[in-house]
């Protein structure tokens, strides 16, 4: 069936544009031999192809326009009156006597445009006498193309300041206006009526008002006329333009007629006109129908609001004067109640508008910004939590605004209703929305420099610190979870302020926040907050903690004792390696501020992790080492203290589990006893124990490996001892001499010469290379070539 009506109409155009292009062709024959009287009969019968009404909206401007494109030259023949010999006034009654109303209406448009030319024409009566005659035709699709050829002839010949023919009456620009807009008024009863006259099943309605849609233009093209007429200044348009459109807008009682007229009004005219004529304009959209998009007209009206005071800052002052905000805010609130099905996406995005425009134009006022955040609150209050994707993401542009404008989320923490904003996104909007904060401050190296200013941050991003809503981070991705926490960490990193008192009080505020985080978080987080309460305690390193204050003042140790609670809090959530290494800082902090018992405290510690909690021997291996570089770098024990635990880290080197990292964990004690500074320790003989020590295990290792595996191994180990040798011969170790170097070169090359030794590539390089530097030693010459010269090589 749709087939065979589109084929149908396809037939009727084609008859229709058939006789229009037959009646022109004797049309121009008329035109050509001067004939008046031919011209005038051709033309109303090729006119008469217009009046069908069996063609769609669509089909049926084609027609129009065949016809359109002929009636130009037929306006051209009638200003020559010296080829018809008639004038223009005889003219204008002549063509009034065609038989058929719609080709005698089109005639008498086309010579009403060349009598408004005319010298001495009355402009006034001519005007009322053409809106009025169309008013014969109303048939809604006829009517329409009729006036909208009206007002495409008449747009130049209108009379406005400058007009050339006009008679010095002082009304003569009102005349005009008049005149378009009854010409407006008509149009838009016309496109109304097309819909009300097809009322029906839903197809036929949808197809009628995708009909109407296509028409829209016609319709709006008034506004476009008036809105070029100099003589409308702001003070006609305020009196008499916008109130006659928007009365035909609010009358009009059609849904797609007020939302598009709405969105011509705010495109054509002046960005002044509306900011001077903000209280009218915004007066209508409560009036208008329930489902028009009110969302789309209003954001549009703020935008071009907001462009006009970015493009020229000269206006600002005009916007606080007429109140502007006060207003917009006004307007939508009363739209958002009068409009009671409107959607939650919708009443959120006019919010989301109203706040652009604040930051845009009042950029300075922050109250104005946390009214139009409350007011999305208000609107909020009383709903479940948002589930809406659209409405989320509208939220989330809310949000993100401020952030964007002022490049600093301090300015956000201001904001009294900004976590009440966020406390209606989910639980995974809230996290991308505490990310976006996160990724601002970063981006823009915001420093957070108070206490308060934390917590309230803190509150906001809380859907990252811990489980929100019953959900638990064994539901959450893992590397999701990740990044998330990474993030948290960094930003931990941007808390700061110079003054200890206050910097203390921000370290205990994120401890208190992040220890109710959950074990799985801590791990991330921890470790930026004891790094960050180490540089508080080397500023405030060689305080006594004397001061007197109303409050107790930070003290090294005060802040020393925070951390120890905040390591054991990791350590007892199966993290013993992280919370071990942050014990082996805090120990050498604890040196670079001389706290021998707070450092002893924390090696003590690490001793205990490492016995009772790190069993893997691998990681026994890292901690050990671990221990040993930290215990070498510390000065301020005493003998007994660092006997103590020197005696430990060798206890412990010696108990690893394969006989190769026992080696390499007693020859790095040596250094436990060879500390290369001016007051360091400097005992050869128990380092001179520690390397034969190695020695031995080294020796096990390679009879371990021929009775296991039948051959005794690479010398590997035995080359790394003998660079330890070589370390203490050059800084000077009296018990390392060049016998004893000698002795265990000569120990290597048996052992690799030997027939049980397997070869690896990598142990002879090594050794080779050994060799070589102790050949360029000697060839160097010097005190220290003088030293290498008993050794044979």
């Amino acid at each position: 069936m749709i087939a065979e009506g589109f084929e149908d109409e396809e037939k009727w155009l084609a008859e229709g544009i058939a006789g229009i292009q037959h009646n022109a062709f004797f049309m121009h024959r008329a035109l050509d031999e001067n004939n008046l009287r031919d011209a005038l009969k051709y033309s109303a019968q090729m006119l008469s192809e217009l009046r069908t009404s069996r063609l769609s909206p669509h089909k049926y401007y084609e027609l129009y326009m065949r016809a359109f494109d002929e009636l130009r030259r037929l306006e051209i023949f009638f200003k020559d009156e010296s080829r018809h010999g008639v004038s223009i006034v005889d003219l204008y009654e002549l063509v009034q006597h065609a038989g058929n109303i719609l080709p005698r209406l089109y005639l008498l448009c086309t010579v009403g445009s060349v009598y408004l030319r005319c010298k001495d024409a009355p402009v006034k009566d001519i005007l009322k006498d053409l809106v009025e005659m169309c008013r014969a035709v109303q048939h809604p699709i006829r009517g329409l193309f009729l006036r909208s050829y009206l007002s495409q002839v008449s747009k130049d010949k209108l009379p406005d300041i400058g007009y050339e023919y006009e008679e010095g009456e002082s009304n003569s620009v009102m005349d005009a206006v008049e005149f378009v807009l009854q010409n407006f008024t008509e149009m838009n009863k016309l496109w109304v009526r097309l819909q009300l006259q097809h009322q029906g099943p839903s197809r036929i309605k949808e197809k009628r008002e995708k009909e109407r849609n296509e028409l829209r233009d016609l319709v709006g093209k008034n506004l476009h006329v008036l809105s070029q007429i100099e003589g409308v200044d702001l003070q006609m348009y305020k009196d008499t333009v916008l109130p006659s459109v928007l009365e035909q807008v609010v009358n009009c009682k059609d849904e797609l007629a007020q939302f598009y007229l709405m969105e011509c009004i705010i495109q054509v005219f002046p960005d002044e006109y509306h900011l001077q004529t903000l209280e009218t304009l915004l007066g209508a959209c409560p009036q208008l129908q329930p489902m028009v998009d009110m969302k789309t007209v209003l954001s549009q009206l703020m935008d071009r609001l907001s462009n006009y005071a970015a493009s020229n800052t000269e206006v600002l002052p005009e916007f606080l004067q007429v109140e502007a905000f006060t207003k917009l805010s006004t307007a939508i609130g009363r739209v958002i109640e009068a409009q009671v099905d409107m959607p939650i996406v919708g009443a959120i995005a006019l919010h989301v508008s109203l706040l652009t425009f604040t930051l845009r134009v009042h950029p300075d006022r922050l109250d104005y910004v946390d009214q139009v955040l409350g007011s999305c609150v208000k609107k909020l209050s009383g709903k479940p939590k948002l589930d809406d994707n659209r409405a989320t993401k509208q939220v989330v542009a809310l949000l993100s605004a401020p952030l964007d404008k002022y490049n600093d989320i301090v300015t956000a923490l201001t904001l009294s209703n900004y976590p009440r904003v966020m406390d209606h996104l989910d639980h995974e909007t809230n996290k991308i929305m505490a990310m976006v904060i996160i990724q601002s401050i970063m981006k823009n190296n915001t420093c957070i420099s108070t206490a308060d200013k934390v917590e309230v941050l803190f509150e906001l991003i809380k859907g990252l610190i811990m489980d929100l809503d019953g959900t638990t981070v064994d539901e959450v991705d893992e590397e999701d979870f990740n990044e998330e926490q990474n993030s948290v960490a960094r930003l931990i990193h941007m808390f700061h302020n110079d003054e200890p008192e206050e910097m203390f009080k921000i370290i205990c505020t994120v401890k208190k926040l992040i220890m109710s985080g959950g074990p799985r978080r801590l791990p991330f987080t921890v470790p930026s907050l004891i790094f960050s309460a180490l540089r508080l305690i080397r500023q405030l390193q060689g305080q006594d903690g004397d001061i007197v204050g109303e409050e107790v003042p930070a003290t090294p140790k005060k802040i020393f004792q925070l951390l120890n609670e905040i390591i054991e809090a990791l350590s007892s959530v199966s993290s013993s390696e992280l919370a071990l290494r942050l014990y082996l800082q805090c120990a050498e902090a604890a040196n670079d501020c001389d706290l021998e018992p707070v450092a002893y405290e924390f090696f003590t510690q690490a001793f205990v992790l490492y016995e009772e909690e790190i069993a893997d021997s691998k990681a026994q291996i890292t901690a050990i080492h671990l221990i040993i570089g930290s215990l070498q770098r510390m000065n301020v024990f005493g003998v007994e203290n660092r006997d103590t635990l020197t005696h430990k880290a060798t206890g412990y080197s010696a108990k690893l589990l394969k006989k190769p990292d026992q080696c390499r964990a007693v020859y790095a004690c040596s250094h436990l006893f060879w500390v290369d500074d001016p007051d360091g320790i400097k005992d050869g003989e128990r380092v001179l124990l520690c390397l034969k020590r190695a020695l031995r295990i080294a020796n096990a290792a390679q009879q371990m490996a021929n009775v296991t595996r039948g051959s005794s191994g690479p010398v590997t180990l035995f080359v790394e001892i003998l660079n330890k040798y070589i370390y203490y011969f050059e800084k000077g170790n009296p018990q390392i001499t060049s016998s004893t170097i000698q002795g265990l070169i000569e120990l290597i090359i048996t052992e690799m010469q030997s027939d049980s030794a397997s070869a690896l590539p990598a142990s002879d390089a090594f050794f080779t290379g050994t060799m070589r530097y102790i050949q360029f030693q000697k060839q160097k010459g010097g005190i220290l070539g003088e030293k290498y010269d008993p050794i044979k090589v």
